[in-house]
């Protein structure tokens, strides 16, 4: 699945490639609700057109007029809508939800190479590793390096003036095996902008199930499907939710052989302890991958039905995706 970045950074390079001018526009920050969360992309040019957004509507169009009238013909510049700030060239936007929207907004033209660094960048929206980019406000240069797969998209340096945004492949839920518990996983992920593949070979369980709109079902036994190439980078969560041994164990026994930064199971502290006993005897992992996986799996809600333990378990994914640990919560 393209992510919307992906498509964003694919049609900058190919504007580039037609040598026009095309302006980058990135989401910093967000304060108060935002359709579009930071370190989201969208690209534009002086004549109107456009392919992503920043925030649903109204700062898309303020922002294609002001480019349209000859703004932001510096190389890079942060743009704040929601809050018009002392000058009276800042935009006097107010968005609906009453939030604050900061942009970084680059100008590049077509150079080989501008286009080499967004091809880079392209590379590591379809690839499996994230990657760091690097842009130094003074002067607008822009660095990439290697990067974790956790912690925040967006980090500002006021200091050295200097913003760094995390690019990587779209984050992915890999379901072993399908439950109530799993459905409303899929639910709340997809619903999160997670791509969502659920893996299941059990015909007399998947008869009838029903999945959202966008979820991947793979009639297959779910550790075969995470063991192949491609299936799983550090963007992807795998998950285990059936009670079934033999689904859930060897789920959890291809899941730790992968770079997947986030894999749990669901069960009791008890049935988790007798697993983990179990894992080490008779699947010959190691203590280090048994303690990758997060068993019991999600935050101790207290959750009782299966929307409650699912809402439990992706909360516990994004708190670590966005590198939260569990006491600052």
């Amino acid at each position: 699945m393209q992510s919307l970045d992906a498509r964003v950074v694919e049609q900058a390079i190919e504007w580039l490639g037609n040598g026009r001018t095309i302006w980058l526009c990135t989401v910093l920050s967000t304060f108060g609700s935002s359709p579009r969360e930071p370190g989201s992309l969208m690209v534009a040019t002086s004549d109107g057109h456009h392919v992503g957004s920043l925030s649903g509507g109204c700062v898309e169009e303020d922002f294609l007029e002001r480019v349209a009238a000859g703004e932001y013909e510096q190389p890079a510049v942060i743009v704040r809508y929601g809050d018009p700030g002392n000058s009276p060239e800042s935009p006097r936007i107010r968005l609906p939800c009453g939030g604050i929207l900061d942009v970084l907004v680059e100008r590049m033209v077509a150079t080989a190479k501008t286009r080499d660094h967004l091809e880079r960048i392209q590379q590591a929206l379809s690839g499996q590793n994230e990657i760091a980019r690097h842009i130094r406000l003074t002067d607008a240069v822009w660095w990439l390096s290697d990067a974790e797969p956790t912690g925040p998209r967006v980090v500002q340096n006021e200091t050295e003036e200097t913003v760094t945004v995390r690019i990587g492949p779209v984050a992915k839920l890999i379901l072993a095996g399908y439950s109530t518990v799993s459905e409303a996983c899929a639910q709340f992920a997809s619903s999160l902008g997670y791509e969502v593949v659920l893996c299941d070979p059990r015909e007399e369980v998947t008869n009838g199930m029903s999945l959202p709109p966008g979820v991947e079902f793979v009639p297959q036994l779910p550790s075969l499907y995470i063991a192949s190439p491609g299936a799983c980078t550090p963007s992807t969560a795998i998950i285990a939710a059936t009670h079934d041994p033999r689904i859930d164990d060897l789920a959890m026994m291809a899941a730790v052989k992968t770079s997947a930064s986030y894999i749990g199971v669901m069960g009791s502290v008890r049935t988790s302890q007798a697993r983990s006993e179990r894992l080490r005897r008779t699947g010959g992992l190691s203590k280090e991958d048994v303690e990758r996986i997060r068993m019991p799996i999600g935050l101790n809600l207290g959750s009782k039905t299966p929307s409650e333990i699912a809402l439990a378990i992706v909360a516990d994914m994004v708190r670590v995706r966005r590198g939260r640990s569990r006491v600052e919560l």
